[in-house]
């Protein structure tokens, strides 16, 4: 055990809920400070050797600014330890994670809580700067005359909001929404929309006959507006879903020719993660089984037109520079943003011409055995919560590389603007 291997010693993360739902009136804050609690109590650590805890979160709530520094102070973290939140978008959970094992390895931190917390739920609406000059007047009014004055003012048009979620889907330097960029994938490596269908099946399949697995890593959740509403398992996942059923839904990004649908994307959730992380050998010194560490990772940029290729490049740059191969690899989790965005990582990676073209290698970075990838499902059915799914992927092939007794894992996700991130996981097998 070396003083420079990060180790997680636990996590646990709350049930994954399809947005507007059960989850509906609970902030990120809520969720995510449920989350530290639960993991204060499961790994018994006192709060007070918690040196910081670093939250991802995409839409920060307007209420809670620094959200993880709200979701510390509300799981009972003394007032004298720092916090803060990251955004890489929908790496925002990897960031956190990676953030602070940077911070372990430099020695500025010994213990750093680490995850993601994101209600898509309370996304807000976003008036026009001409409507919010006119809600603004009519605030500053005196008069009843100077009230009326402003309301007249008001037009139709002024009352549609846009929504705040619409607008961090789409990318400002292509003009592309996520959705849309999944179609130039598809129609790059010619990805047939039954292929799409089957990966999305697929994913369901495997979720639903993990319900026993998920338990082990997901608490049991009491919202504050309801503590009679125990909240234990993710609500997305369709057992009874077939491809018939996927069959029937119409392409909503490209209505003409596109083959991305409702049903071969991933869901809009709400949820939250959180993992313990711990420089190894205090770890141990301190008597924690730990589920493994993290033995390097990487982020690399892509165009943001084909952002949804970001493992390729992301998991070509960390396996070269730990000069390894995808063959030293047991387990992988790949973020299912799209159907059609994991199947074209795949194909890139097995791609003598991609590699020719983009690594200057001669040979394809290499094959994935699809029964190791995602092997419980994945955010087709459990859902994205853009700014948790970095760490729940972390923790679910954690969780699984224990229960196999394997010694190496990789997780990877692409990054709405054109970015992939990738890290590698190790257990002493």
């Amino acid at each position: 055990m070396t003083d420079h291997e990060i180790a997680i010693v636990d996590g646990v993360r709350t049930p994954f809920i399809k947005a507007w739902t059960l989850f509906d009136r609970c902030p990120a804050q809520e969720l995510g400070a449920a989350c530290v609690t639960e993991l204060l109590q499961k790994t018994g650590i006192d709060p007070s050797r918690v040196d910081e805890v670093i939250m991802g979160c995409v839409g920060q709530p307007p209420e809670a600014a620094n959200v993880a520094r709200v979701i510390s102070l509300m799981a009972g973290i003394p007032k004298d330890k720092h916090a803060c939140t990251v955004n890489r978008n929908c790496a925002s959970g990897f960031e956190a994670v990676t953030s602070g094992a940077e911070k372990i390895i430099t020695g500025q931190e010994e213990t750093v809580i680490a995850g993601g917390a994101e209600s898509m739920s309370n996304a807000p609406l976003l008036f026009t700067k001409e409507a919010a000059g006119l809600f603004m007047q009519l605030q500053r009014a005196r008069s009843l005359g100077e009230k009326l004055s402003a309301a007249l003012r008001f037009r139709p048009r002024h009352f549609f909001p846009t929504p705040a979620l619409q607008m961090a889907l789409t990318d400002p330097t292509c003009g592309l929404n996520m959705g849309q960029t999944a179609e130039v994938l598809a129609k790059k490596f010619a990805i047939s929309r039954r292929r799409q269908d089957e990966f999305a099946l697929e994913s369901h399949v495997r979720s639903s006959a993990s319900r026993a697995v998920f338990k082990e890593e997901t608490l049991t959740f009491f919202p504050s507006f309801d503590y009679q509403k125990a909240v234990s398992a993710d609500n997305g996942i369709r057992e009874k879903q077939s491809l018939a059923d996927l069959a029937t839904l119409k392409p909503i990004f490209d209505r003409a020719t596109g083959t991305v649908t409702a049903g071969n994307s991933s869901q809009i959730t709400d949820g939250a993660c959180a993992l313990l992380l711990m420089n190894a050998a205090l770890a141990h010194a301190a008597g924690y089984e730990i589920l493994g560490t993290i033995a390097g990772h990487e982020y690399a940029g892509v165009e943001p037109s084909e952002m949804g290729l970001g493992p390729v490049f992301a998991i070509e740059k960390l396996l070269r520079k730990k000069r390894l191969s995808l063959k030293d690899v047991q387990l992988f989790e790949i973020n299912e943003a799209f159907a059609v965005q994991v199947l074209s990582c795949l194909d890139a990676l097995g791609s003598k011409l991609f590699a020719q073209k983009y690594f200057s290698g001669q040979e394809a970075v290499g094959s994935i055995d699809p029964s190791l990838l995602n092997v419980h499902g994945g955010a087709i059915a459990l859902g994205h919560p853009v700014g948790a799914s970095g760490a729940r992927l972390v923790l679910t092939c954690l969780k699984e590389m224990k229960r196999r007794n394997l010694r190496r894992g990789l997780v990877s996700l692409c990054v709405g603007g054109g970015q992939g991130g990738a890290i590698l996981l190790e257990r002493a097998a």
